[in-house]
């Protein structure tokens, strides 16, 4: 019997990946919306924590696919959803505590 290997949607392993560790995902037209929501949307001057990942060839990465950010930064190789979930995790973290610092005392 010949072994096949059924290759998942790497788009909803990382959004399984994010949704087990508190974040909602949602797998969009777009990609895969993430939010951290512990983030307050409190105010127009704080922007909410997420992002939407994509998933498209990296040309320096010999084509590969990779996950992209939506403002075109690359994440990770497409089959490292670890490091791409570790990667989103502290980037909407750093974006939390970025926004909190910059306005003191609000």
């Amino acid at each position: 019997m010949t072994h096949r290997t059924i290759q998942p949607d790497r788009l909803a392993a990382l959004g399984a990946h994010l949704g087990a560790r508190g974040y909602e995902v949602d797998l969009t037209a777009r990609g895969l919306r993430v939010v951290n929501p512990k983030v307050a949307d409190c105010c127009h001057a704080t922007p909410s924590a997420e992002e939407t990942i994509s998933l498209r060839r990296r040309p320096e990465d010999f084509d590969r696919p990779w996950f992209w950010t939506a403002a075109g930064d690359p994440v990770a190789p497409a089959d490292r959803i670890t490091d791409a979930g570790v990667f989103l995790m502290g980037h909407l973290a750093e974006r939390h505590q970025r926004d909190e610092t910059e306005e003191p005392g609000r």
